[in-house]
């Protein structure tokens, strides 16, 4: 009986010993699996940006779908121009003489493929639509609207994704607690995203410290 009850003590010890040493390791896991992931999907973000103010600066507008932005990517120039002062003398009616005119000239000075601006020789910007990490090939929210901003129309556009797919295999404590974050070193609220469709705004709502990361 007293070797059943040793037993028994033992097994409770090391269980208890267990979760003791889970509650101090797991948060520090989470926190290295979280970072790494974190910083791949934010360096797509920066992409998907980069692609957008590209298309932006051609058409106007953002685009509403991946497969325009992607088609924009493969194919689309930036026009280089070059803008130069110019002068001469016209003559004016009302004082009967020659006068100096000013003007600015806009000269075309060639193109440049969208695609070699921002990727180079990189094709990572044919699958930038994927959400990294998620297990179910799940893609990334995008939408692009216009707003009235004081009387003017402003294009706007926001890409999202929740933290969950990215952290799916994670605890569901710790998602949670990440899921409710309010902090200046963290990325704050359920989702990680770029854009705003109620602002003028191409920022993304995570901290300065992933700006300083590159992981592509």
């Amino acid at each position: 009986m007293k070797t059943i009850v040793q037993v028994v003590l033992w097994i409770v010890c090391v269980g208890l010993g267990y979760l003791i040493y889970r509650s101090v390791t797991g948060p520090i896991e989470f926190k290295k699996v979280k970072e790494e992931r974190f910083s791949k999907v934010i360096s797509t973000l920066k992409d998907i940006r980069d692609s957008q103010m590209a298309f932006r600066t051609v058409n106007g507008k953002y685009a509403n779908d991946f497969e325009s932005l992607i088609a924009f990517v493969d194919t689309g120039k930036y026009t280089i121009t070059q803008r130069r002062d110019s002068s001469y003398m016209e003559y004016d009616k009302v004082y009967g003489i020659d006068m100096l005119k000013e003007i600015t000239i806009i000269d075309t000075l060639g193109f440049v493929p969208v695609k070699d601006s921002i990727f180079r020789s990189s094709e990572r910007y044919k699958t930038m639509m994927n959400v990294p990490y998620a297990t179910g090939g799940e893609k990334f929210s995008i939408k692009a609207d216009v707003i009235d901003k004081g009387g003017y129309s402003a294009p706007v556009f926001e890409v999202k994704v929740n933290k969950d797919l990215i952290l799916a295999d994670q605890p569901k404590d710790l998602r949670d607690r990440e899921n409710a974050q309010i902090s200046v070193e963290e990325v704050n609220g359920p989702e990680i995203k770029v854009g705003s469709l109620t602002d003028v705004s191409t920022n993304g709502n995570w901290p300065p410290i992933y700006d300083k990361k590159e992981n592509k």
